[in-house]
């Protein structure tokens, strides 16, 4: 390759990056989807990020490329990427282990032999740093002046990403703590192992949506929308609600209107997630043969979101004691699902159920209710007594 050809090579790499990285708003995915570029970029063996924890002043390699299931932590000030977040200055080193500032505890924690170094920081809008890109050795040679401009510049660009990206990330758990607590309020006024229903409701409904071979941007939606699924319980009343005994005709007509109140409840929301959970609580009783309610949709007609709920939410309450019955074994509750294949339920979404079954059953196992729906909830929703 001509000098020309890596120039317009490299230049055609960066346009690609920039266009990518913007559209990537899942920051564990967009820091894999940098440090696979920057690799591809500079010719490196490895490129890691290392986002800066203000709590904690350390560095943690929020991605490092072929390093799996090793998190590797180091104070600012000490290592390579602790000089460059203390000083903010660029560093390329053709042989590190002759320079101070090598930390090789690093490449006994991972088995990596490394050679040559180049690293800058991370800067946000404001010009603080948020964290450090490291590239080691480069496959042809040694890093340039040239290398450590371009990864100034792909820096630049990678922070605002990653800023935006840490945005969207905060926005979303909250709004999915919002979710978990609506869900609560409805549950909890039904049942005291409220957690662990929820919990079930939203891993079983994942495990089968994937199963089913939805989408994973479709599962995810499932997973996290799928517990407001019986919001519409806060407008029946406790004598109907938790009546021990079987519901008059009436009763359960009023009861059948959860799903309706849920859905009033829900309607008109501009959040995506609140938007399919809408769907969910009004559709999840509907039947596969026409029989449910509240509009007695029938097959395909009855949103999928609604059908793999379905499953989901009968399995763990037959699996569960409540007033007006004891729990079942789930074996016994396995046999009543496949039972109503083709009746109460589709059956793509038994044979999905059915492929997930252990993986179901791991899942219902657990007990330790801190296991939540939310990616880091706070324990302080513990504490508080919620759950």
């Amino acid at each position: 390759m001509t000098r020309e050809e890596e120039l317009q090579y490299r230049l055609d790499l960066l346009v690609q990056f920039g266009s990518i990285v913007t559209k990537e708003t899942n920051l564990s995915k967009l820091l894999l989807l940098i440090a696979n570029q920057v690799e591809k970029i500079l010719s490196a063996k490895r490129c890691s990020i290392f986002i800066y924890d203000h709590k904690t002043q350390e560095l943690w390699s929020q991605v490092s490329t072929g390093i799996y299931n090793t998190e590797i932590r180091t104070p600012i000030g000490k290592g390579i990427v602790g000089f460059v977040a203390k000083t903010g200055t660029s560093i390329s080193i053709d042989d590190a282990y002759s320079d101070e500032r090598f930390n090789p505890e690093i490449d006994k924690i991972t088995g990596f032999k490394t050679k040559s170094v180049l690293a800058v920081p991370l800067r946000n809008i404001n010009g603080e740093i948020i964290g450090v890109f490291e590239v080691i050795n480069k496959t042809t040679g040694r890093f340039t002046s040239e290398d450590e401009g371009i990864l100034n510049l792909i820096s630049s660009i990678a922070a605002t990403a990653i800023e935006n990206a840490k945005l969207y990330e905060n926005l979303y758990e909250s709004q999915l703590e919002t979710i978990y607590r609506l869900a609560i309020v409805a549950e909890y006024r039904d049942q005291h192992d409220t957690a662990i229903h929820l919990r079930h409701i939203s891993e079983y409904s994942s495990l089968i949506a994937d199963a089913l071979g939805l989408d994973s941007k479709k599962v995810e939606d499932i997973r996290y929308a799928s517990p407001l699924h019986d919001i519409g319980k806060v407008a029946i009343s406790d004598s109907i609600l938790l009546k021990p005994g079987k519901l008059t005709e009436e009763e359960f007509e009023e009861m059948k209107k959860h799903t309706l109140y849920g859905a009033k409840i829900l309607s008109n929301a501009k959040s995506h997630l609140l938007q399919i959970a809408n769907i969910i609580a009004q559709s999840h009783h509907e039947r596969y043969d026409g029989k449910g309610y509240p509009y007695k949709l029938q097959g395909e007609n009855i949103p999928v979101e609604a059908r793999i709920v379905s499953i989901a939410d009968v399995f763990d309450a037959l699996c569960m004691t409540r007033v007006y019955k004891p729990s079942w074994e789930p074996l016994k509750a396995r046999e009543y699902i496949i039972s109503e294949r083709g009746k109460a339920f589709d059956p793509k979404v038994v044979d999905a159920f059915e492929k997930v079954f252990d993986k179901i059953l791991d899942i219902q196992k657990r007990t330790d209710i801190r296991s939540t729906i939310i990616p880091g909830i706070k324990k302080e929703i513990y504490k508080e007594g919620y759950i």
